[in-house]
């Protein structure tokens, strides 16, 4: 089992390694680095807004859904940042860079993917027809992290799955109507 775990890591740093060395082409990095700026919080805020200018009432709604849902992905991925402590593959291996600087310490799990899939999730519940620019939008913060060095793959993978769960936990609660 620790030969599968051990494979499992060296294969998972090739993969970052090359995914940052790619991101530091000239044309690549300020890309990534402005979804990542953007997945921040400006995007959503922004879309959130937006929803009220455009929907009124219902956009009213449909933001404050987004907004309770991103204050519990933030407590959720604040304790599990403290509980597991994995270093960031920029702060594991030397040839990885941060080409951005980091929020935090650790790395585990993706707090950009993790918002951004649960922020998704929960817009497209409500404006189905955003698709087009939030899936697409949602998949770049995402290898964004990755590229800029700041995360592994599987804490994007993981924060996949944390925000799609928490996304239907919290259409499950309150339901689009």
């Amino acid at each position: 089992m620790s030969n599968v775990i051990g494979m499992w890591k060296r294969r998972e740093a090739g993969w970052c390694l090359a995914c940052n060395r790619w991101g530091m082409r000239r044309w690549v990095r300020p890309g990534f680095a402005a979804i990542s700026c953007l997945g921040d919080g400006v995007f959503w805020y922004a879309l959130m807004l937006g929803m009220i200018l455009f929907d009124g009432w219902n956009g009213l709604h449909a933001s404050a859904h987004m907004a309770a849902t991103g204050v519990a992905a933030l407590l959720l991925y604040r304790v599990m940042k403290r509980w597991t402590r994995r270093p960031r593959p920029c702060a594991s291996d030397a040839r990885i860079l941060a080409l951005v600087r980091p929020l935090d310490e650790f790395s585990f799990p993706s707090g950009h993917t993790l918002h951004a899939v649960a922020f998704t999730g929960v817009a497209l519940a409500w404006y189905p027809l955003l698709a087009w620019v939030l899936l697409p939008f949602c998949v770049l913060v995402a290898a964004s992290r990755v590229v800029l060095g700041l995360h592994y793959p599987s804490d994007v993978l993981a924060a996949t799955g944390i925000g799609v769960g928490l996304a239907s936990l919290s259409l499950w609660l309150v339901p689009v109507v």
